[in-house]
């Protein structure tokens, strides 16, 4: 006999399971299930995994179930019949499919609705998403996405139950038609009865007034998600929360709204990814209404992860991905004094949007063109962009700045040369204040002309550069043949410009970013031989740049003051216990302490 069925409860299936003996739970043809049948201390935003021997097919019909074994209650059902969401249809050339308005009903576990809204936006009271696909509510606040109830990948079929259903402290079983996962051997049909996969969650959440929160794919943080974590922090709260999240996969759409003084920290950069396929026709937003680019509108649907109406959210260490392709954001900022640091950002058209202020620093975004969209004010240091058309659309008004580049590198990576920047008219609208200003910067792959072409009156557009340089040898770029609308900088005419447009604050509205150093990377203990020459080295990030001080079994040593401590012809007195103390205006973090044993 095979792994056909997973039986439920009750003397007969009892029965019918002794009388496989041991081989069904030793076979290796059996599936392995996540939270493990009978596991208690689940996390109740966790998604249910089913690791097959083979690859599974994922059927058009049947159920998916999730009861209360307290009282027999229907607590979820994921029906595959409805598809997930649209992707394609007439107006996909356009980015979108049509929308027709429909009652919506209420979900449980939906929050209110968010009062601060603009009425006839997308959010709340207003025009829901289509119902005619799989929905589900993410942050909240918003009028469903629409999402994959089941991914598969591999051997994995990885199940999405709606969000903020399951509760604390119950004891849940999980119910699985026959022909919604099927294996070519017909070796799995479905999960039945009342024990044939059940589980327990943890019996409450962590303290209201935490201020640090772990995000763990595996279920061993405070939380498997990190919508799960992010819902969990309260709206508006004035102490700052890190969102510490462990290496794994993180296949969600993350979105929250009104949330301030968040720190989400990756254990490591390319270790944490956060990533979905979104875009704006799986996600669509009603056409003729106001979104993105202003305070109390509803953003786009299309992004990975979209933070709206929020400030103070740091994001340091990570990577966030779109996985698919079209107008799909990776990152969705709407918000002020927000901060990306040390992260990778990767998207399709518009892989980063912008709306309101942003400090970036550090970090790699990626896209297909377009790829930075928004209406800032934006400021990024040091960070790579990468694009295989125009780089980026800047639709500023004259309330605020556009985009500056300081120290920032441009590579483009499509087959042909390609220009930094447009701002063509749209859809009636022209945006005469688009301001791109690039500082000390390398360009790959960027056309003679350099700029794009600006609809209607381009008086005060701003496509401004200074000490360009080619990306490959450090060469002066040649900026002869430039766009009529652009300038280039020099320093005998324009220096109080340069330097305005240096000063993040300047560009930001007033705002000095500031964040207080992390530790990224902490010193390692290690074992030398006498006359080795040793290197202690730590990591971290700090806006503005951290001091360092290196202590010796918690005295200082004299002028060991950068991120290295260079240790010569190593004698056993040197052996002990060495930590680091990063200090920057905003806060002082010491490093774990490592041993050098000297041999």
């Amino acid at each position: 006999m095979t792994h056909r069925e997973v039986f439920g409860c009750g003397v007969l299936p009892l029965l019918a399971w002794l009388a496989l003996g041991s081989q069904v739970a030793a076979s290796p043809q059996s599936p392995v299930y996540f939270p493990a049948n009978g596991a208690t201390g689940v996390n109740p935003d966790t998604h249910l995994v089913i690791t097959f021997p083979s690859a599974p097919a994922l059927g058009s019909a049947g159920k998916i179930r999730i009861y209360d074994a307290a009282d027999d209650r229907l607590v979820d059902t994921l029906d595959l019949s409805i598809p997930p969401g649209p992707t394609s249809g007439p107006g996909a050339q356009a980015g979108r499919v049509p929308y027709t308005p429909v009652p919506y009903e209420y979900t449980p576990g939906r929050r209110p609705t968010n009062a601060d809204t603009v009425p006839g936006t997308p959010s709340g009271v207003a025009v829901p998403t289509p119902p005619a696909y799989q929905l589900t509510i993410i942050g909240g606040f918003t009028d469903a996405f629409h999402f994959y109830p089941v991914i598969i990948h591999g051997n994995a079929a990885t199940i999405y139950p709606h969000n903020d259903l399951l509760a604390y402290g119950r004891t849940y079983y999980v119910q699985i038609d026959p022909g919604v996962l099927t294996l070519a051997d017909d070796a799995f049909t479905r999960v039945s009865g009342k024990c044939g996969w059940t589980f327990s969650t943890r019996a409450r959440a962590p303290a209201a007034d935490s201020t640090r929160l772990v995000v763990a794919a595996d279920g061993t943080g405070d939380f498997s998600t990190v919508q799960g974590a992010v819902d969990f922090v309260p709206d508006m709260n004035p102490w700052r929360v890190t969102i510490f999240i462990r290496n794994g996969r993180y296949e969600e759409i993350v979105y929250f709204r009104n949330k301030t003084n968040i720190t989400f920290l990756g254990e490591d950069r390319d270790g944490v990814q956060v990533f979905y396929a979104n875009n704006e026709i799986f996600n669509p937003h009603p056409p003729n209404v106001a979104t993105n680019e202003w305070p109390g509108t509803f953003p786009s649907r299309r992004a990975a992860f979209m933070a709206d109406h929020s400030s103070g959210v740091h994001l340091v260490n990570l990577t966030i991905r779109n996985t698919a392709r079209g107008q799909a954001e990776g990152l969705l900022m709407a918000g002020e004094h927000n901060i990306v640091s040390h992260a990778t950002i990767v998207g399709s058209g518009d892989a980063l949007q912008v709306n309101g202020s942003v400090y970036v620093d550090d970090s790699l975004i990626v896209g297909d063109g377009d790829t930075i969209l928004g209406r800032g004010p934006a400021f990024f240091n040091n960070c790579e962009l990468q694009s295989r058309s125009v780089f980026m659309w800047t639709r500023n008004t004259a309330a605020n700045h556009g985009n500056v580049f300081l120290n920032c590198r441009f590579k483009a990576t499509g087959d042909a040369p390609t220009v930094i920047a447009r701002a063509p008219a749209n859809g009636g609208r022209s945006y005469p204040h688009a301001e791109v200003v690039l500082l000390n910067c390398a360009l790959e792959g960027i056309s003679p002309v350099g700029w794009g072409d600006v609809g209607g009156d381009t008086s005060d557009v701003h496509y401004w550069e200074y000490h360009s340089t080619n990306l490959l040898d450090g060469s002066p770029a040649d900026v002869s043949t430039r766009h009529p609308v652009a300038k280039v900088l020099t320093m005998d005419n324009d220096a109080q410009t340069i330097a305005s447009y240096s000063n993040p604050a300047w560009v930001l509205g007033g705002w000095s970013p500031a964040m207080a150093p992390i530790i990224l990377r902490q010193p390692a203990s290690l074992t030398a031989a006498a006359g080795q020459v040793v290197d202690l080295t730590v990591a971290a990030v700090a806006i503005p740049a951290a001091a360092y001080q290196w202590f010796r079994d918690g005295s200082a040593i004299p002028g060991a003051t950068g991120p290295t401590l260079k240790l010569p012809a190593v004698r056993p007195g040197d052996a002990g216990a060495y930590a680091v103390r990063a200090t920057n205006p905003s806060g002082i973090t010491t490093s774990q302490a490592a041993t050098l044993t000297v041999k």
